[in-house]
């Protein structure tokens, strides 16, 4: 049996990883890229094929994936002039792995139902680090039957795969994922400062609580950039943060609760943001959070190191 033709949209730091490992386990791939030519033409070497639009790519495909900034690129995607919806392609299958607003994602869904067409929230846990091994988490939103077909294609480049219910369900996941995810940053930004102002080490922090029952794969990651200045340590910017925390506070109205610890998150990443550290990667936030307090915490890493 012929394996589905997949397109992948939005080949940022997870989708070319992703598309890679579609590509590399044999399925036919059609890829539509944005400025950056580099990772259209690493995947045009492995032998994917490049769509002129949104619709030509639907007209050519069984399964799309979209791996976008944020709802409001989605919905352009989808219901541009030359958008996919356009196509008007019948049991065309759309998985949607972009944080997005669980509102738009059940809107969406409900318009391409009404054209034959399906939407699947599928949002990724890890970093780009697992999109390039083929072993992110997916949290997926849709009907038993869907998931059935759509699973060995997520399996391409997922190994931690959650059926969370209809469409919807899985991008709600994905918000109390990232609810706990910017939690720790803004948590562990205050405590290395609160640390090095009160005359201990940042190396003290990650020493302690990293071999201690606190820690977890976000506080490593997280301390590879606060300690071991690793710029790349975790390839997620703040801009995306801020967004994000967004989603998580309309989703919180929504539900009609008491949401204090996500307002203070929120408004760290906003601050950040607003002072133009957008394009920074999330770990940096502890940079700004010690700049706000007087202290150049790469400084305080460097006197941390030095014998005493």
């Amino acid at each position: 049996m012929s394996k589905p033709v997949i397109g992948f949209i939005g080949l940022g730091f997870m989708g070319v990883g992703m598309a890679s490992n579609l590509v590399k386990k044999g399925y036919p791939l059609m890829v539509r890229g944005n400025r950056n030519r580099t990772p259209v033409e690493a995947l045009l070497a492995l032998g994917a094929q490049e769509a002129t639009s949104p619709r030509a790519m639907a007209e050519a495909c069984d399964i799309i994936h979209l791996c976008l900034p944020d709802s409001p690129a989605v919905e352009r995607i989808l219901r541009g002039p030359d958008g996919i919806m356009a196509s008007g392609k019948t049991g065309l299958i759309v998985i949607d792995t972009t944080t997005a607003d669980p509102n738009s994602t059940i809107a969406l869904a409900a318009e391409m139902e009404a054209l034959g067409m399906v939407l699947v929230d599928a949002p990724l846990g890890r970093t780009p680090a697992e999109a390039a091994a083929g072993t992110l988490d997916a949290m997926v939103g849709c009907s038993d039957a869907v998931f059935e077909t759509i699973k060995p294609v997520i399996s391409a480049w997922a190994a931690n795969i959650n059926r969370m219910g209809p469409v919807g369900s899985a991008h709600r996941m994905k918000l109390v994922m990232n609810f706990i995810g910017m939690g720790y940053a803004t948590l562990y930004s205050e405590a290395l400062v609160m640390a090095t102002k009160s005359g201990l080490s940042p190396q003290d922090v990650q020493r302690v609580i990293g071999s201690s029952r606190l820690t977890n794969g976000f506080f490593e990651s997280f301390m590879k950039y606060a300690i071991g200045r690793d710029p790349n340590a975790h390839k997620f910017s703040i801009q995306n943060a801020a967004k994000d925390t967004r989603y998580i506070a309309s989703m919180a109205m929504a539900a009609g609760m008491a949401n204090p610890m996500g307002s203070a998150i929120r408004n760290a990443f906003a601050q950040a943001e607003a002072a133009g550290k957008g394009g920074d990667y999330v770990p940096s936030l502890s940079d700004h959070i010690a700049e706000l307090n007087g202290l150049d915490l790469a400084d305080a890493v460097a006197k941390g190191a030095k014998p005493s």
